[in-house]
């Protein structure tokens, strides 16, 4: 199965939380940080449950998730 990890803009998020919402796996959440504009922003919480659906990605409103996919071998321990 791909694991993935969503990259989050901090400074173009503007922490509406809809990829929050949108995750099928609870992996994100919002983050205990803001960014320069005051906004509370999203960031992996649970990364490890991430299989890089780009769901979180392509209904961000500020295009700033980027999803990326790492492919794991079959068969490997």
């Amino acid at each position: 199965m791909p694991k993935g990890i969503a990259v989050i803009d901090m400074e173009r998020c503007k922490g509406c939380g809809l990829c929050i919402a949108a995750c099928p796996f609870g992996v994100l959440g919002f983050s205990e940080q803001y960014n320069s504009s005051g906004y509370n922003v999203a960031c992996m919480v649970q990364p490890e449950k991430c299989t890089g659906c780009t769901i979180c990605a392509q209904i961000c409103p500020d295009v700033a998730i980027e999803v990326y996919r790492k492919e794991t071998a079959k068969g490997a321990a």
